[in-house]
């Protein structure tokens, strides 16, 4: 008789095992396994893309950890900041006569008895936290309802439950997903309570776990990510990734080592004495997936990429950039282009597609009203966004670029490092004379390399690495900026300081996905208008010489968004006018 469904959300390590008693009553040989998988992420597929499981599954964040007990499967969406290596673990051994493993889990089942039988296995340590600079309107919209599912299900948990609605059989060839079994019974007849079972008590006696938050203000909800089967090139540092897993809280380890030595399955976890369980929650990652900027703004509200609506779409934006600049229609223009870049290409060392921008003439009074203005308006629109208060002192004494201790064996996060299709406003409006120190020379060079060819430089004491960065970067400054050379400054102009506050939250969520989807769609240029467009650079270099590389890279990658801002993967002559024109307005300011 096939039993109840089983519960792949409150005891997915239950479903992990059950699936390793079938491979291994199907002939896998543990003593021989290298611990890769035995149908386990199959079933969480399943369960998760098929049956559309994935919407009941709580995200992990720190809100929400509140309610969430040890042992189920949790979502969480963070960055790599640091890679810990490989930790080395007991993957599977013999109870008596039975093979068990430890896949997925911190401590294991029962007391251990090291024997020739165990077998040692590896998985990867990632140190994960929430994106830099996420906005509040970026997160999954289904955090609250699934924060008020679970509280609701652990008040119902706290109900005596009937003996007989307790499953006994698990069909892994059934569609209906994670089911119980007689394997799951028999540990529970001999004293090896189930996970729910576990949770149940810590609630009965008023021992519920929780999580203190982290010292850090920086990375308010840090993560240790422990995946398994997946090759190095999957996962890199700084890169945005939805990690699905079993959620580990093994207070044991912390509040009595010795005894948990004898249950702990890892052999790395006395160099985590820094990251605590208590303070940074482990994962046990079943299923991974990359994200990009797309995937932190809200379904589209277009079907299809219609011609007309982008069209339109883009005006309203662009006339709420104007009134955000204070009716200056050309600064609109190129901010617009700004928030449409990104690093498409890399050759010889030039990040091709970066159109940093320089907002110049914004004195003390303007900017009173319109760098907060314009940091407001940013937060509104893009998922990822930080701002920097420019000053001697800030320059003096910030970590902006990480560097390794190898005291702590940990990488030092530092302001710039940021996720891809991050954006970056550094306010240089309060700037003064004054002397830099050591560290303030160091910042000042990480920022104009940032800028200059969109890298960091990470200080590993030893030597340092030059990582590649993916930061639209806006500039505001009274004059041109000596410190971060951008490739378009332009003096700013406006002349309205009238409020352009917006409240219809439809029309912020069809910028957001107009900004990025445009910047993702491909460009190529016809070999007709790539001919036009060779001829007015000639002609444009005969009348200025001062002209170089740079300036036709910058016309080409600003040709480039002006037809992307419109939807248009080619670029046609209509825009390249558009360009000179724009061109012609800037250089008329810059005299």
């Amino acid at each position: 008789m096939v039993g109840l469904p089983y519960d792949c959300l409150a005891n997915p390590l239950g479903a992990v095992r059950l699936t390793f008693d079938k491979a291994v009553s199907s002939g896998l040989n543990p003593s021989t396994s290298d611990g890769s998988d035995w149908g386990a992420v199959d079933l969480f597929r399943q369960f998760l893309f098929d049956d559309s499981g994935i919407s009941q599954v709580p995200i992990l964040n720190a809100t929400s950890v509140k309610y969430i007990q040890p042992n189920m499967l949790v979502r969480f969406r963070g960055m790599i900041q640091d890679m810990l290596g490989n930790e080395f673990y007991a993957g599977v051994y013999k109870d008596g006569s039975t093979w068990r493993t430890n896949k997925y889990s911190d401590v294991s089942q029962v007391q251990m008895d090291f024997s020739p039988d165990m077998r040692v296995w590896e998985r990867r340590l990632l140190y994960c936290v929430p994106v830099p600079g996420l906005n509040s309107w970026a997160e999954p919209l289904e955090v609250l309802s699934n924060q008020q599912k679970i509280l609701a299900s652990q008040q119902r948990e706290k109900r005596p439950r009937n003996d007989d609605e307790a499953a006994d059989h698990m069909d892994l060839e059934s569609n209906q997903g994670c089911l119980d079994s007689p394997v799951t019974k028999k540990m529970r007849e001999e004293g090896h309570p189930s996970s729910s079972a576990m949770q149940q008590d810590m609630v009965n006696e008023g021992t519920t776990p929780s999580f203190r938050p982290p010292d850090s203000e920086k990375n308010p909800f840090p993560c240790l990510v422990k995946v398994y089967d997946s090759p190095e090139s999957d996962l890199k540092l700084n890169e945005i990734f939805e990690f699905i897993g079993v959620l580990s809280f093994d207070s044991e380890l912390e509040l009595n080592k010795e005894e948990a030595d004898l249950q702990s399955n890892s052999l790395y976890e006395d160099d985590l004495i820094q990251l605590p369980p208590s303070k940074v929650p482990r994962i046990h990652c079943l299923v991974h997936k990359k994200l990009a900027v797309n995937d932190f703004v809200n379904v589209s509200p277009l079907t299809e990429l219609n011609p007309l609506l982008i069209r339109e779409t883009r005006e309203v934006l662009l006339r709420h950039l104007t009134a955000v600049l204070g009716n200056d229609g050309v600064a609109a223009q190129y901010l617009l282009l700004h928030l449409l870049s990104r690093v498409h290409a890399r050759v010889d060392g030039v990040a091709v597609g970066k159109l940093s921008l320089n907002f110049t003439s914004i004195s003390q009074e303007t900017a009173s009203v319109f760098v907060s203005r314009l940091s407001v308006a940013m937060m509104e629109l893009l998922p990822f966004t930080q701002h920097i208060p420019l000053t001697i002192e800030y320059l003096n004494n910030a970590t902006l670029a990480p560097k390794k201790d190898y005291e702590a064996n940990k990488l030092v996060s530092g302001v710039l490092q940021l996720a891809e299709g991050s954006h970056l406003t550094v306010d240089e409006t309060k700037l003064q004379s004054g002397t830099l120190n050591s560290t303030g020379v160091e910042n000042t060079r990480s920022l104009k390399n940032l800028t200059e060819v969109q890298q960091v430089e990470y200080d590993f004491k030893y030597y340092k690495m030059e990582m590649a960065a993916d930061v639209q970067l806006l500039v505001l400054s009274e004059g041109k900026s000596n410190i971060l050379p951008t490739d378009l400054v332009l003096p700013f102009q406006p002349s309205s300081t009238v409020s352009s506050e917006i409240t219809d939250e439809a029309m912020l969520q069809s910028w957001r996905w107009y900004l990025a989807t445009m910047r993702s769609l491909p460009h190529s240029i016809s070999p007709e208008m790539q001919k036009v467009v060779e001829e007015d650079l000639v002609a444009a270099r005969q009348a200025d010489r001062s002209l170089g590389s740079h300036d036709f890279s910058r016309l080409l990658t600003m040709s480039r968004l002006v037809s992307l801002s419109f939807g248009e993967t080619s670029l046609s002559m209509e825009h390249w006018q558009m360009v000179k024109e724009l061109e012609r307005l800037r250089k008329e300011r810059l005299r």
